[in-house]
C-alpha cells in the first residue's frame, strides 16, 4: 500500500492560517489521510498540521520591517528546506506570505514537487516583477479575486480563480444580537468595533490614533459600547497597555473566546475601525461600514510610494473598482481624520450594504473545495 500523501504547507499569519483550516479538510475529502508538515497557527494545529515554528515568526510586514529580521527569516527558510526535504514531501503549497513562501516553492519545485501558491501577491498593484519570480516558483497560483488571474495569463502564468472560502462561511446577512449576547455586551446600545491589526508593529502604529480618536468620539457618543479584538494573548497584553487608561470602557477579547474572535466583535458592531488586510474583507462580508488606516515604518512607505501603482488599497475598494470604505493613509491616518470619516459614515445613508452583498456573492464560489481540486490537477501533473 502507498502511504498517505505528506503536504508541505506554510502559512504566514492569523489570515493564512484560516485559509489553510478551510482547505485542509477539502484535500483530505480528495485523498484521505493525508498529512502536512511545515509552519502554522492554531486553527492548523487543531486539523494535525506538524508545524516546525511558531506562526508568529513570520507575521512581518513591510520593507523595512522585514530587513530588520531578514538574517532570521533566511535561516528559518533553510531549516525547513531541509526538513521538508527529509520527510519527503509530494507537494508544496505556500499561503500568502510571498517574501517567504516563493524562496521555499522555487527550491521544491526545482525538485520536481508540485508547488502551488495560495493567495496571489499584489504583482498588479506593486513590484510586478515579481510575477517573474512567481512563474518560476511555482506550478499555480490560485487567487481569490476575479481579476487577478487575467494578469497572469499576460505573463505565461498558471492561475485560477477560487474565491474566497469566507465568502462561503459567512451568511449574506449577519445579525448583531447573537454576537453582543456571546460577547455579553448590551444588546440595544451600539457597538463599535476596533481591529488594531494582527501584528506587533501594526498595533504599536494604529493602536495610539485609535486611542485618540475614541475619546473623542466619545465626547459626542458617550453611550457606544467598544469592543476591541486581539489576535492572540500577546496582542491582547499590547492592547491593554495602548487602553489602560479607558480599561473599565473598553471590551478587549481575544483568541480566548475563540479563533473567530476578530468575525464575532466585528458582527455586533455597528461600525468597524480596523487595519489593512483581510480584516476589511471580512468587514464587507459581514455588511458592517468601515473605514480602514494604513501606517507603516516611514521608510517602508516612502519607498512604497515609488512601488505602487494603484490609488485604492482596501480589499473592498479593490473590488469594487471604487472608493466604497474610507482609507486613511500614513500622514492621514489621525485621530481628528479617524472621527471625520465615522461621523460621515454615521450620517450618511448609503446602499452600501446591498453593493457589499454584491461582492459577497462573486466571492461565493465553494472556495475551498475548487482550491483543493486546483491542486488535485497540479498534483497529477506532476507526480
Amino acid at each position: 500500500m502507498t502511504r498517505p500523501l505528506l503536504f508541505g504547507i506554510v502559512a504566514g499569519e492569523a489570515s493564512g492560517d484560516s485559509l489553510a483550516a478551510a482547505l485542509i479538510p477539502a484535500l483530505r475529502e480528495l485523498y484521505p489521510g493525508a498529512q502536512f508538515i511545515g509552519i502554522g497557527g492554531p486553527q492548523m494545529l487543531a486539523l494535525g498540521v506538524e508545524t516546525l515554528a511558531p506562526m508568529e515568526r513570520l507575521a512581518v510586514m513591510g520593507l523595512v520591517e522585514v530587513v530588520g529580521r531578514l538574517g532570521e527569516l533566511l535561516r528559518l527558510r533553510a531549516r525547513l528546506m531541509q526538513e521538508l526535504d527529509a520527510r519527503c514531501i509530494d507537494a508544496f503549497i505556500g499561503i500568502d506570505a510571498p517574501d517567504f513562501n516563493l524562496g521555499l516553492e522555487r527550491h521544491f519545485k526545482e525538485r520536481g514537487i508540485a508547488t502551488v501558491h495560495y493567495v496571489s501577491p499584489s504583482v498588479w498593484a506593486w513590484r510586478p516583477g515579481r510575477v517573474k519570480t512567481i512563474r518560476r516558483a511555482c506550478h499555480r497560483v490560485l487567487c481569490l479575486l476575479p481579476f487577478e488571474p487575467a494578469f497572469y495569463a499576460e505573463h505565461g502564468v498558471d492561475a485560477v480563480f477560487v474565491g474566497h472560502p469566507l465568502a462561503d462561511a459567512l451568511p449574506l446577512h449577519s445579525e448583531r444580537r447573537p454576537a453582543r449576547e456571546r460577547l455579553q455586551l448590551d444588546p440595544d446600545r451600539p457597538v463599535l468595533a476596533l481591529l488594531p491589526g494582527s501584528r506587533r508593529g501594526e498595533v504599536a502604529r494604529i493602536g495610539p490614533v485609535l486611542h485618540a480618536a475614541l475619546l473623542d468620539f466619545w465626547q459626542s457618543h458617550p453611550h457606544w459600547q467598544v469592543a476591541i479584538a486581539a489576535i492572540n494573548e500577546e496582542r491582547r497584553v499590547q492592547i491593554e497597555s495602548l487602553f489602560g487608561d479607558v480599561r473599565e470602557r473598553v471590551h478587549i477579547y481575544d483568541a480566548s473566546l475563540g479563533a473567530d474572535v476578530g468575525r464575532c466583535v466585528m458582527q455586533a458592531a455597528d461600525q468597524v475601525w480596523l487595519a489593512s488586510g483581510t480584516a476589511s474583507l471580512e468587514a464587507m462580508l459581514i455588511g458592517r461600514p468601515m473605514l480602514v488606516l494604513y501606517r507603516f515604518h516611514w521608510l517602508t512607505y516612502w519607498l512604497a510610494r515609488l512601488l505602487v501603482k494603484i490609488s485604492l488599497y482596501s480589499l473592498p475598494n479593490l473590488l469594487a473598482g471604487t472608493t466604497l470604505v474610507p482609507e486613511l493613509i500614513q500622514g492621514e491616518a489621525r485621530a481628528e481624520q479617524v472621527l471625520a470619516m465615522s461621523e460621515r459614515i454615521l450620517a450618511e445613508d448609503s446602499e452600501l450594504t446591498s453593493r457589499f452583498q454584491v461582492l459577497h456573492r462573486q466571492l461565493r464560489c465553494d472556495a475551498s473545495r475548487r482550491a483543493a481540486m486546483a491542486i488535485r490537477e497540479v498534483l497529477d501533473a506532476h507526480r
